[in-house]
C-alpha cells in the first residue's frame, strides 16, 4: 500500500507514471522484483498465473505452487482480481490450457478454494486409483479437518500420504497432490523447501526465488525464514547472498529482512 501512495505520489510531481519509468530504467531480475512490489499479492499471482497459461506451453510448476498452495481466502481474492485484469474467468482458462485428472483438480482447487485430502479406499486398497475421489476430499475439507485425516490414514495404509501418492500417481498431478499436503502439513516449510531447492546449484532458480519473495514478503515470510533456518541449517539471508548478486541480490536481502 505504501508503495502504491508512493507511485501516486510520483505521478502527480513528475507528471507520469511511475510503472513505466522503472521499466524505462531498470532490467532483468530486478525489474523483476521491482515491479511486482509494485502490485498487491493478488493482483501478483494473478499475473503470475496468467503468464504461465499465457503463449505456447504451459508452465505447470509456476502454476501447481501457486494454486495448490494458496488458501481458500487466498484463491477467492485472486479470482476476483483476476476478472478484473484480465476479463476473463480463472475457471476457464485454466481449464482451456490444462487437460485431463490434473485439469479437474485445479478447477476444484479454484471453484470450491477450500483443500482436502485423499483416503487409503481410493487409493493403496484398491488397484488403480479413484482420482476422483481423492480429488474430492482433497478440495472440499478444511486444512484442521484434512490434519486430522492425515493423521488417521496412517493406522490404515502401510504409507504416509505423501509416501502413497509417489505411488499411485504421476506427472503434473503427482506434483499437485504432494504440494497441496505439504501446504495442508506445514505451509512455511513447504516455501522453505521450495527456496533451498531454487537455491541448491551454483546460481539460483530466478524465477522460484522472486516469485516466492515478492509474494510471500507481507503474507508469512517471517516464519518461513524460521522454517529455513530450522530445516537447512543455516539463513535465509546468507543463503540468497551466497547465490545472487548485484542490485538483485540486495532488492531481495531487504525483502527478507534480516539474517536469522
Amino acid at each position: 500500500n505504501q508503495r502504491r501512495e508512493i507511485a501516486f505520489a510520483y505521478e502527480r510531481r513528475a507528471k507520469k507514471d511511475m510503472i513505466s519509468a522503472l521499466k524505462g530504467a531498470l532490467s532483468g531480475s530486478l525489474e523483476t522484483v521491482i515491479l511486482g512490489l509494485m502490485k498487491s499479492t493478488a493482483q501478483y499471482d494473478a499475473s503470475e498465473i496468467k503468464a504461465s497459461i499465457k503463449g505456447l506451453g504451459t508452465d505447470e510448476e509456476s502454476l501447481i505452487e501457486i494454486v495448490c498452495s494458496r488458501s481458500n481466502a487466498e484463491l477467492m481474492e485472486i479470482k476476483r482480481v483476476y476478472k478484473e485484469l484480465f476479463k476473463k474467468d480463472l475457471e476457464k482458462d485454466v481449464c482451456g490450457d490444462t487437460s485431463g485428472d490434473f485439469a479437474k483438480l485445479l478447477l476444484a482447487l479454484v471453484e470450491v478454494g477450500y483443500l482436502s485430502y485423499a483416503l487409503f479406499e481410493a487409493g493403496v486398497k484398491r488397484k488403480g486409483t479413484d482420482v476422483k475421489c481423492w480429488i474430492s476430499i482433497m478440495s472440499e475439507r478444511s486444512v484442521p479437518h484434512l490434519q486430522k485425516v492425515f493423521e488417521r490414514y496412517k493406522s490404515y495404509s502401510p504409507y504416509d500420504m505423501q509416501e502413497s501418492i509417489r505411488k499411485e500417481v504421476k506427472g503434473d498431478l503427482e506434483m499437485s497432490f504432494l504440494t497441496l499436503v505439504q501446504c495442508f502439513e506445514n505451509r512455511q516449510l513447504y516455501f522453505a523447501n521450495r527456496l533451498q531447492d531454487a537455491m541448491k546449484s551454483k546460481g539460483a532458480k530466478e524465477k522460484v526465488l522472486t516469485r516466492i519473495m515478492v509474494s510471500r514478503c507481507e503474507v508469512d515470510l517471517k516464519k518461513i525464514r524460521q522454517e529455513f533456518k530450522a530445516h537447512h541449517g543455516k539463513s535465509l539471508y546468507q543463503t540468497i547472498a551466497e547465490h545472487t548478486k548485484g542490485d538483485y541480490q540486495r532488492a531481495l536481502l531487504n525483502l527478507c529482512g534480516g539474517d536469522d
